[in-house]
């Protein structure tokens, strides 16, 4: 059962201050005299403070891929099974033309984002704790969603398209006759709600190149099929684009983008 938003929350801690004692007060001088204004009603009870928006809830957010991963190229590269077929454990993702890599730019956004749902008050699990080690494969990032029984997981990604192409998509999974099925709807619930934020606050547009509308609906990612959590992938832009890569190797852009992905997060929860 989801928790109560944090509206209907903040609603109750008024609700419970207007119902405090007040203290009985005289007017000033002792006693109240005819035609005397008394003085104002003393408060005796501490107002309660509204619970963070993200109360209770608990997050996983999947930094795609890992800064060592090209040092062991025989661990990266075992085959998995992701239900739908076999494939590599993980890859070493892309890059932009000057070299800034996408494992190192997810792990960047995806520690601001924690940082910012935490203040929210969610409960964040990340599913790799540095960007120089190698992995984890991506039946292991699925199953750490999982094991934390996430209302939301979100793995985060940049592509590495033709630089010509564009924009932002969402990676939505897809029937299988597997786990995922029964997140299926939840997890396009979620998918929305990030692509409307991710929108709004980064100004980046629907991908040119893939997907319709900033959707893409797949069946063959391991983080997605063997989940049982809420879960999508977000490609924040493609990194071979220059204008792209020029906004993704900026701070404070990250920052914006950290802050869009927890929105989504956030409207997706109702909280």
């Amino acid at each position: 059962m989801r928790a109560l938003p944090a509206t209907v929350l903040a609603l109750l801690g008024l609700t419970a201050t207007a119902c405090g004692g007040v203290a009985n007060s005289d007017a000033v001088g002792g006693g109240a005299q005819a035609g005397q204004a008394q003085a104002p009603a003393q408060q005796t009870t501490t107002p309660k403070r509204a619970a963070k928006a993200l109360q209770g809830k608990v997050i996983v957010i999947d930094p795609g891929h890992n800064g060592g991963n090209f040092r062991d190229p025989k661990a990266v590269n075992r085959k998995v099974n992701v239900l739908t077929k076999w494939k590599a454990c993980d890859t070493t993702g892309t890059e932009t033309a000057d070299r800034y890599t996408e494992a190192a730019f997810t792990w960047d956004v995806s520690n601001r984002l924690a940082k910012i749902l935490k203040q929210r008050g969610a409960s964040v699990k990340l599913t790799r704790a540095d960007n120089t080690s190698v992995g984890p494969c991506i039946t292991e990032r699925a199953a750490i969603g999982n094991q934390a029984k996430a209302d939301a997981a979100l793995s985060v990604h940049a592509d590495g398209a033709a630089p010509g192409n564009k924009g932002f998509h969402v990676i939505m999974p897809q029937k299988i006759k597997g786990p995922v099925d029964p997140v299926v709807g939840d997890s396009k619930e979620l998918g929305l709600a990030v692509r409307a934020a991710f929108r709004k606050g980064t100004g980046l547009p629907y991908s040119t190149y893939i997907g319709k509308d900033a959707l893409d609906f797949r069946s063959d990612l391991g983080g997605l099929n063997l989940s049982t959590v809420p879960k999508v992938f977000i490609e924040c832009g493609n990194m071979k684009n220059a204008g792209e890569a020029a906004k993704f190797r900026d701070p404070a852009f990250r920052q914006r983008i950290a802050v869009a992905l927890a929105d989504g997060l956030q409207q997706y929860l109702k909280a």
